[in-house]
């Protein structure tokens, strides 16, 4: 019930009333990415969603225009390097998601649920399978998001993920958004590229 009606209903609700009321910071953070660097103020590309159909996800762009795409930024050498001075302020903030917003209204994603994949990301994808994570609606944060979040290698990842799809609930939600506000205030989790913690991570589960 909760999760064929309700947890909908709330995400269309929720959604149109944080694009009204952050509809001014939207127009200034727009402002501050084109002043900041040559390009788009959106970035889109095609990520994983339910039932693993592709779909395009809406972020604030926070990298120079010759990054190279469709690269987890845990895989790109020198990731820092390319992430631009506006970017720095919008990724540690979590800032830059907030135009997936536009994705949940369109039903493509959900407020709480597991992040969407990379097209190309083979091996998160593949373990989701094991655990029926790319049966749900992809989030805009989640419960793997809310426990470790980069830092976490891929296999737990999907677990996480694999955990909050097997007992989706209202109150699973609301924890989750709890946690996710405490995190982002916080900054805990987030690690840019194959230097950040994430990597390290996943060297250590591969490497003997």
């Amino acid at each position: 019930m909760y999760q064929r009606f309700v947890k909908r209903a709330l995400d269309v609700v929720i959604t149109v009333a944080g694009l009204i009321v952050l509809s001014p910071l939207f127009v200034v953070l727009a402002v501050l990415i084109k002043l900041d660097s040559r390009g788009p103020v959106l970035f889109r590309q095609k990520r994983v969603g339910k039932n693993k159909v592709l779909f395009e996800i809406l972020k604030f762009r926070t990298m120079r225009i010759d990054t190279p795409r469709d690269v987890p930024t845990h895989q790109l050498n020198q990731s820092v390097s390319y992430i631009t001075r506006v970017g720095r302020v919008l990724r540690k903030t979590s800032l830059d998601e907030l135009p997936q917003l536009v994705n949940i209204l369109l039903g493509q994603m959900s407020i709480i649920g597991p992040r969407p994949a990379l097209w190309n990301q083979d091996d998160l994808i593949a373990y989701r399978d094991l655990y029926s994570a790319n049966d749900v609606l992809p989030g805009l944060s989640g419960w793997a998001q809310v426990n470790g979040r980069d830092e976490l290698a891929i296999d737990k990842k999907a677990l996480r993920d694999g955990e909050y799809a097997q007992n989706i609930s209202f109150g699973l939600d609301v924890k989750c958004f709890v946690l996710t506000i405490v995190k982002v205030f916080n900054a805990d989790g987030i690690a840019e590229g194959r230097e950040g913690k994430h990597y390290a991570a996943k060297r250590t589960k591969e490497e003997p």
